[in-house]
């Protein structure tokens, strides 16, 4: 299949990698190991995949595009591949056909960016490292530093449970079609202690959003309807505002 005569689907937010010079970066990064037991998100035309297959132990690449499956599965390179046509986000890792604990690689659809690393979280105990193709923008706003206009409630939610490397930066030439922005290569890897315990996961992350939802608001205002005990109060002042709190801080809340 050429990239140019592929029906590219925005719903999928569907980019090519197609520069052998990033793809070789991207595989000296990640630095796959013959023991490793990779998970693949959006395959492609399997740039990436048809150089990590022959190093690893067990790989499997999930792909939403019929197309792309089939291409996938008549390419002579790729016959050990395991390819499961379907969403991501209605994907469960532990029931794959894969040994656990995976990596994870993704050049992921950007429109859902948010919603893949929010699935990593609910995944957390199937997984080793994560590798992921980001916008530059969000990348920016994983490692941001409190305090800072970046710094919301996706730096606070992915913070209680992930810490962020950002490994490279990427330009839209590598792609076809090109995006409109520049891209960011990005791992994660779990902390050792999770600042949030798993039972408090929803009541966090919706606490947090609810905070940046009104930022410029004091928190005695934005908050005003949550239950949070007043012993809390009197080690936070409510007179702040949401950008100013650290991940530990609004841990304390829920």
């Amino acid at each position: 299949m050429n990239t140019q005569s592929h029906p590219f689907r925005k719903k999928w937010g569907q980019n090519f990698l197609v520069d052998p010079n990033i793809v070789k970066k991207i595989y000296q990064t990640v630095n796959p190991k013959i023991s490793d037991n990779i998970i693949e998100i959006g395959p492609g035309q399997g740039a990436l995949t048809q150089i990590i297959l022959p190093q690893v132990n067990d790989m499997i690449s999930i792909e939403i595009d019929p197309f792309l499956v089939n291409y996938l599965i008549d390419s002579a390179d790729l016959k050990k591949l395991k390819i499961v046509n379907q969403d991501i986000l209605k994907t469960n890792i532990y029931s794959l056909d894969i040994d656990n604990p995976v990596r994870v690689i993704g050049n992921i659809p950007y429109n859902i960016t948010s919603q893949i690393i929010f699935w990593l979280i609910e995944q957390l105990d199937y997984w080793s490292d994560a590798f992921i193709m980001v916008q530059k923008e969000v990348a920016q706003r994983l490692i941001a530093k409190v305090g800072t206009k970046e710094y919301g409630r996706l730096t606070v939610v992915v913070g209680a449970y992930l810490d962020i490397e950002y490994c490279f930066s990427i330009p839209p030439t590598v792609f076809i079609p090109k995006p409109k922005i520049d891209s960011a290569f990005i791992r994660f890897t779990k902390k050792r202690n999770a600042i949030i315990e798993d039972h408090n996961y929803v009541r966090f992350n919706k606490l947090v959003r609810t905070a940046f939802n009104q930022r410029r608001k004091m928190l005695r205002n934005s908050l005003s309807t949550w239950d949070i005990p007043d012993k809390v109060k009197e080690k936070i002042n409510f007179s702040r505002r949401p950008e100013t709190l650290t991940v530990q801080e609004f841990a304390s809340l829920v």
